[in-house]
């Protein structure tokens, strides 16, 4: 499968399958072609017509992309960055009934939705927040209400870009218990990062993307190799693990 994006070659040739249950971290630096892989996943890019390739989700080729958004729950900076300032957190959250940037009629919601909604601000620890706009939220808020959208569907998996990009060692731990209690309820976790230490140890499976295609792809232990991301980053790495987190630091 290859994506253009222009006359530039983002994704070239992958060969990639990543199945229900199976959590995945994808790493690569800037320009490595995670942003495009993330595109091609929620359909706002299109592989390059070749009858010799495939492109599935949920073993399907061909989505109604609202449809998609009932299995597939995103939270990314881009998405964080479209909603209005004054939007209030519960806003965000029961905008993802009716997949909109934030413009939701409570009355035409159902219910069972609103239950939904309050069960999840709940869940996270923001129901506090939930008449707060957008502007006035911390980016570790912000990411919590993001979440909440992407789970009121209760979605079979869930896509992270950069997840704790902005965040401080607070909000940041709270995203890494969060992944690990959604990936003990059965859910699949996609995390598309370029910081390894931010991969959660529940997440076993690694896959490294440089230039649009991948270096390597397996058990975060075989992956993650000093040597590996040496060669990703293209500086001297040194690999530390601890309690089933990895550090790259530089090697002397």
């Amino acid at each position: 499968m290859t994506v253009f994006r222009g006359k530039t070659t983002a994704l070239d040739s992958l060969d990639l399958e990543i199945c229900t249950g199976a959590s995945t971290a994808i790493v690569g630096p800037n320009g490595a072609g995670k942003s495009t892989l993330l595109k091609l996943i929620t359909r706002e890019l299109y592989p390059f017509v070749d009858p010799a390739s495939e492109f599935k989700i949920f073993g399907e080729s061909r989505w109604n992309v609202w449809e998609l958004r009932y299995r597939l729950g995103i939270v990314s900076l881009d998405l964080q960055n479209t909603f209005f300032p004054d939007t209030t957190g519960r806003k965000v959250v029961l905008s993802g009934f009716v997949t909109t940037l934030g413009h939701v009629v409570e009355s035409e919601l159902t219910e069972s939705q609103m239950d939904r909604a309050e069960f999840l601000l709940g869940d996270l620890g923001i129901e506090h927040l939930q008449d707060k706009p957008v502007r006035k939220m911390s980016t570790g808020q912000q990411r919590r209400f993001l979440l909440a959208r992407a789970l009121v569907h209760d979605p079979e998996a869930l896509v992270f870009d950069e997840p704790t990009a902005g965040l401080d060692l607070a909000s940041k731990f709270h995203y890494l218990r969060t992944v690990k209690q959604l990936v003990q309820r059965g859910k699949t976790v996609v995390q598309v990062t370029h910081h390894i230490d931010e991969i959660p140890p529940e997440i076993e499976r690694v896959i490294l993307l440089d230039k649009g295609r991948i270096l390597a792809d397996g058990n975060k232990l075989e992956v993650l190799t000093e040597e590996n991301l040496s060669q990703l980053f293209g500086v001297g790495v040194r690999v530390v693990i601890e309690d089933g987190f990895y550090r790259a630091l530089p090697k002397q």
